[in-house]
Order: structure tokens, then sequence, then C-alpha cells
């Protein structure tokens, strides 16, 4: 394959495949492992990621690229394989969560920043080594009453900014991930409000990356979908389709070769209907994917619990779901198929 970054990006989002978000940093997995009673140790955390990475019919047809967290990039498989080239025997591309996480913002009650900067350059030279050719970095922007501020916006947009142009420099596709939260406090806020607040948040991080001088040909945008808050849910399929395209068409360059959105919140047929409606009704410059973790992998976690003997099962759930969202992403989803499995 290519090593050049437009290729790369290209091949990312290529029709009808997606990303697996499987970045899970070691708090989130245990919350949901605890959730399924399995205990979160490194040996659990590969046997279940190798089950995803070995389900043949979902890597080699469905997914293009899997986001990996730094313990799973340096981990190997029960029979010493690493788990980096059992993704890239199935045809797809290994990435790398590179953010160290949202913490408080100084001065901005109820705002965060993304940390991680410092060392990226070296770290960057680490994981190309181990073979990833993505990474991930997301900024996280809440509304609330008076929130966000402009100020806590131009920062975190600085910062997919800078992140994205070390990402270039190292031979890595940034994938910029500025996501306008439907939860926080009170998630009361209408499917208006998240639209004004991304477009926003979009414009600014597009400024910010045109002064970084990054290459929009050789990145990919992983935003939130245009939705009600979570304790407002009332919007349609149509109506968060119609909103989301409007809000990328006012914001996103048409040199970005691909769009895959974060599930966010959304039950998993949710993220697949919204996904799919966007991609049957529209005409789009940028091809529009998904980049799930939670929404790919809840049935397969469920169906597998920890055992050995459920293997087989989880990897069907898992399929099921890549599956559904690869018919999304070209927009020929329908629910009967749900149904149907």
């Amino acid at each position: 394959m290519s090593e050049r970054l437009e290729d790369i990006a290209v091949a990312m989002v290529a029709d009808g495949k997606g990303i697996l978000a499987a970045d899970e940093s070691s708090g989130t997995i245990k919350k949901r492992f605890d959730a399924i009673k399995v205990e979160s140790t490194a040996d659990s955390r590969r046997d279940y990621r190798e089950m995803l990475f070995r389900s043949d019919e979902a890597m080699s047809k469905y997914i293009s690229g899997v986001i990996l967290y730094d313990e799973t990039l340096r981990q190997k498989a029960v029979d010493g394989t690493p788990l980096a080239d059992l993704i890239k025997a199935a045809g797809s591309i290994p990435g790398i969560k590179v953010d160290a996480g949202a913490k408080d913002l100084t001065n901005f009650p109820g705002e965060s920043i993304t940390e991680g900067l410092d060392g990226l350059r070296e770290r960057l030279a680490e994981y190309y080594g181990l073979g990833a050719r993505f990474a991930k970095w997301r900024g996280v922007i809440a509304i609330a009453e008076g929130v966000p501020t402009w100020g806590a916006v131009k920062q975190n947009a600085q910062a997919l900014a800078r992140y994205a142009a070390l990402c270039q420099e190292a031979g890595i596709v940034p994938i910029v991930e500025p996501e306008v939260l439907m939860d926080g406090a009170p998630a009361d806020h209408s499917i208006d409000r998240c639209a004004e607040v991304t477009q926003w948040v979009l414009k600014t991080v597009f400024d910010e990356l045109y002064d970084a001088r990054v290459s929009l040909e050789g990145m990919i945008l992983k935003p939130n979908m245009i939705i009600d808050g979570k304790n407002a849910r009332k919007a349609g399929v149509e109506e968060v389709a119609e909103k989301t395209v409007r809000v990328l068409k006012a914001t996103v360059p048409s040199a970005v070769p691909g769009i895959a959105f974060l599930s966010g919140g959304q039950s998993d047929e949710e993220a697949t209907a919204h996904l799919s409606a966007m991609n049957a009704n529209y005409d789009l410059p940028w091809k529009l994917t998904f980049s799930y973790g939670r929404a790919l992998q809840a049935a397969a976690l469920q169906a597998w619990s920890g055992k050995t003997e459920n293997v087989a099962a989880g990897q069907r759930a898992f399929t099921h779901r890549a599956r559904m969202n690869s018919l999304a992403a070209i927009g020929t989803w329908k629910t009967d198929l749900e149904k149907a499995a």
C-alpha cells in the first residue's frame, strides 16, 4: 500500500468501509468489562480485541482501519503475532489514539482542554515504527448556559491543528475529532443549538488547520452528528441527517477526503440510520462513513462476555454491526435488515 498521506486517507474512507474505534483507555474498557462482569487485565483486554481483529469477514470487507490504544498497539496475540499485524493481514490499517485526555481548562469553569502535545513528535515517530499510519486526537466541547466560550473553542482548535501538523510531519494521517457533546449538564439543548455550536467549532478548527499549514487532503474529520441534547431527544432521522449535512457543507472544505462520524451517545441502530440517511439523500463532496466504538462493539462485547466458547458469537455480533454500518456508508441500510439478523 502507498505511504502517501493522501492515499492512506482515501483508503480509510474506501466505499462501504469505516473505522473501528478500539482505543478505549484502561479506565473506559474497565467500565465496559465491569458491565459484563469480566475482570479487566492485560490478557482479557488482549483476548477481547484479538476476537474483533480475527473476525475475518468484518475486518476484510467492512473495516478500513482500527484506532488502537498505546497498550494494544504493543500487544501480541496469543500465538505471538503483534495485534497490529493481524489488522494489516486483514487489509485494514492500524492507527493510534495519541491524546492524553481532556482536563479542566484553567479559568474556564465547565470546559476542558485536551492534553498530550508535549513529547508528541517523539511518540509519533515510535508509533510509526510500530506500524501506525493514522492517529486520533479528540477535543471535547460542552454545551451549557454560557458554554462553550470562544477561549475554550479556540484553544481546543489550536491543539487539534498542532497535533495534525505533527502527525503529517511523521507520515501519519491525523483524524481530527472536535466533539460537541450531546450529554453534559443539563444536556437539554435543542438540535438547533447543537448545529450553531458545531458550525462555530468546525469553522474555527479549519481556520486553525489552515494557519498550521495542514494538508487537508491528508486528514480525516471525525465530528459529532447534529443531534439534540441527551435529555431532549426528539429529532427524527431525516432532521438529523439534513441538519448535519447543512453544517458540514457550510464548514468542511471539499479537499478533505472523508468524514468519519463518532457515534457519541446514540444507540447502535440510530448511529447506523442517521449515516445511511445522509448518504442516501444527499450529493456530497466527501465520503461520509463511520468511526464508531461502542456502536460497533456493544453487541459483540455482550455476546462474548469473557468466555472462550463465546468467541464465535461475539464475532458474529461484531460482523453484523460492521455490515449494517457498511451499508449505511453507501446509503442502502434498511431497518428490516436488523430484524432479519
